[in-house]
């Protein structure tokens, strides 16, 4: 079994999973389409469990704000990145308490890098950003 908690209003289906088998053994197509894709999301998990486990926390909220620009895009400012969380929601996602979650956006705002208004993140100097992520 597994956990998700939605981060953004969204619609869940469950379906049945001796129907995805009856399905992919009629249809061969769909099942390559399926193990692509899981590929890629087994791929994309152990990439975001190594960022989780081997980067500092300067680095994994650095890389967390990043996959948020990259999932969400920005607003129309070209600034704004398009989703606002909580400060909590926030740490979750870079594997760190909220404490330090809250304490590094404000030094990340300190430093320019980022501007917080409520629940909404500005990017002020992505190349910046990329780089505390990258140096980790």
């Amino acid at each position: 079994t597994a956990t998700a908690v939605a981060i953004e209003d969204c619609v869940a289906c469950i379906v049945d999973k001796e129907s995805i088998y009856r399905v992919m053994r009629s249809n061969a197509d769909l099942s390559i389409s399926i193990v692509q894709s899981f590929a890629s999301e087994l791929g994309f998990s152990h990439d975001r469990t190594v960022t989780l486990t081997q980067k500092h926390i300067r680095g994994r909220l650095a890389e967390s704000l990043i996959f948020l620009k990259d999932t969400y895009g920005y607003e129309d400012d070209g600034k704004t990145i398009k989703i606002y969380l909580s400060r909590e929601d926030v740490a979750n996602l870079s594997n760190m308490t909220t404490s330090n979650a809250i304490r590094t956006l404000s030094t990340f705002a300190q430093e320019g890098v980022i501007s917080i208004d409520g629940r909404k993140i500005r990017v002020l100097d992505l190349p910046k950003l990329e780089r505390i992520s990258e140096l980790g």
